[in-house]
């Protein structure tokens, strides 16, 4: 490519669905958090909090056999 032409640059807007994931995201650090008594806590909350999707999906297709 010389440095006249011009690249093209393909916007995609994923702002509804990286809102709803973010929101799902604080839903859950909530759940998580409700009982947490020091920052360990917190922390252990927090990360539960990004990993639960890829637990709940690990769960499902443990039961349904695949």
């Amino acid at each position: 490519m010389t440095k006249n032409e011009s690249m093209k640059v393909k916007v995609i807007n994923q702002g509804p669905s990286g809102f709803i994931a973010f929101v799902a995201f604080v839903g859950a650090f909530v759940y998580f958090a409700q009982g947490a008594n020091d920052f360990g806590d917190f922390v252990w909350a927090f990360l539960q909090a990004i990993v639960w999707p890829a637990i709940l999906v690990f769960h499902v297709l443990q039961t349904l056999g695949a």
